[in-house]
């Protein structure tokens, strides 16, 4: 079954892609990069351009508060250009803010896709941005990588679903963990204390929500088979100034966990009326809004033991193929350089762009955009987050990687730092303590 999508998002502008696919997409290069002592020689007509998409501003800002340093970092390492077949091209990172709106990504997109001519699309941050620029790239035949999107989320509202028959996507590649892993770790944290096992769910109307508490490949059907009661008030839209009715559902239902996947400032809200309403579960286990130093700093000294899927960390044992860089050398440099605590969508982030460089390398020949597709099918990459290898994915289109549970803890060299306590998805990556119930 080939792709299909009614998505209201999509802007086609098939003759001007087919020009410039014929053509090779010349256009004179205007990005003039740093060099060493010995000045690279350059393909003198042409330059790569990476489009890159994220949410610099809005309700997930934090989700790319370390891009300025991970772009630094890849424009240096790309200063000296980039060889594809005998030639050496100069290589541009083109940047556009979805200002944490999908209209406004599909929209950036669109222009850096038809006025910019990008030869390859790179986004990152939750379904709301990975989605309209992959469906933008879908339609008009541009190759792109996404990251950062529980892979249920990222595929199964854009019209593919992993089953026999369920199709696959011509343009667009993604690489991250999906449901399945996240309910595998939360639960196998949960089951290290002792509860009633009854769960209150927080699960908003966007993507992620949706997919999450999806009754068929969220978190319903799995902890039901588990012994876990749900407790699912329904659905709320973002940025909402009340919980009370999700609050006096789970109050009723005695639930002693809970579990969602909210926006950094969704949770800050729904947590301090939680501890104003008397809702004092034994875990919380929330992603999304519990990722980042940001938000549970936010909270005060309430965010002990508040736990969260960890995808990517100083202790994960992997490093860069760009800079051989390890990721706790990564997560230091961004350390001492922004004053700030590392973040985990900082690995993420650099090897969208490891991935990328290597399929262009692979790709033959500059300005053939079924070739980079093809490349980026091909790949089987050991990166800064583990190896992305959609080569010998059962998944179509989706490379899956590694993902461990943790708790912020008070004190350490920041006011919260991570502890990670759950490793059996991924034993690879050391534990830091045992789980802890919330105080």
């Amino acid at each position: 079954m080939k792709y299909k999508n009614n998505n209201p998002h999509f802007n086609v502008d098939s003759s001007r892609r087919s020009f410039i696919k014929k053509s090779g997409g010349i256009v004179a290069s205007v990005a003039v990069l740093g060099g060493g002592s010995i000045a690279p020689v350059f393909a003198a007509e042409r330059t790569i351009k990476f489009g890159y998409v994220s949410p610099q501003t809005g309700p997930l800002a934090s989700f790319a508060e370390a891009d300025d340093f991970i772009l630094t970092g890849i424009r240096e390492k790309l200063k000296n250009g980039i060889k594809i077949g005998s030639k050496v091209y100069r290589a541009e990172i083109l940047v556009r803010d979805s200002q944490s709106n999908a209209s406004r990504a599909s929209e950036v997109a669109s222009q850096l896709i038809l006025e910019e001519e990008v030869d390859i699309m790179l986004v990152a941050a939750t379904p709301e941005t990975t989605n309209p620029v992959s469906d933008q790239c879908e339609v008009n035949e541009v190759p792109c990588i996404s990251t950062i999107a529980p892979w249920q989320a990222w595929m199964i509202p854009r019209g593919v679903f992993p089953a026999p028959g369920g199709g696959s996507f011509d343009w667009t590649y993604h690489f991250f963990w999906g449901l399945e892993d996240v309910i595998s770790t939360y639960t196998g944290m949960w089951e290290s204390l002792g509860t009633n096992k009854v769960v209150a769910g927080l699960f908003p109307n966007d993507s992620d929500g949706n997919a999450w508490g999806d009754p068929s490949v969220g978190f319903p059907p799995v902890l039901a088979k588990k012994g876990f009661k749900l407790i699912d008030p329904g659905r709320f839209q973002n940025m909402s100034d009340d919980f009370s009715t999700q609050i006096n559902a789970y109050r009723k239902g005695e639930a002693e966990i809970l579990t969602g996947v909210v926006i950094p400032p969704d949770f800050t809200t729904f947590w301090t009326q939680a501890k104003q309403q008397g809702f004092n579960p034994k875990i919380a286990s929330v992603g999304k809004g519990m990722l980042f130093p940001s938000a549970v700093e936010s909270l005060g000294n309430v965010g002990h033991n508040l736990s969260t899927e960890v995808w990517w960390s100083p202790n994960h044992p992997f490093s860069s193929s760009l800079s051989g860089e390890s990721a706790r050398e990564l997560a230091m440099e961004y350390s001492r350089s922004s004053g700030k605590q590392w973040t985990q969508p900082i690995g993420f982030v650099h090897a969208l762009f490891e991935v990328a460089v290597d399929a262009m390398k692979r790709s033959g020949e500059l300005g053939e955009p079924g070739l980079v597709r093809d490349a980026i099918r091909d790949t089987n990459l050991n990166t800064i987050v583990g190896n992305v290898n959609w080569k010998d994915s059962p998944i179509p289109n989706v490379s899956k990687t590694p993902v461990v549970g943790g708790q912020w803890r008070l004190g350490g060299d920041y006011m919260y730092d991570m502890v990670i306590i759950n490793n059996d998805l991924a034993p690879e990556v050391p534990l830091g303590g045992d789980m802890q119930a919330l105080s």
